[in-house]
């Protein structure tokens, strides 16, 4: 394949990846438990928040490990 077939090939992905990345933002509101999980950590102070989502990322991350490796057979 050519270095220009190549350019193509990851512009492509990443557009789609770009697209989907939207799609989760959109929907990620209407969610209510994304952010709340036991185990995520908020620090609340007089003038700041402080976030953490320990377990959403652990949560997002398994899914995706999980779709991943689904796909990819």
């Amino acid at each position: 394949m050519t270095p220009m077939g190549i350019l193509g090939k990851f512009l492509v992905i990443m557009g789609i990846a770009l697209v989907l990345l939207g799609v989760f933002l959109m929907v990620a509101p209407r969610i209510p438990w994304l952010g709340h999980l036991p185990g995520d950590i908020i620090i609340r102070k007089k003038n700041s928040v402080i976030y953490f989502p320990l377990v959403t990322s652990l949560l997002i991350s398994l899914i995706l490990t999980i779709l991943f490796n689904i796909f990819r057979s």
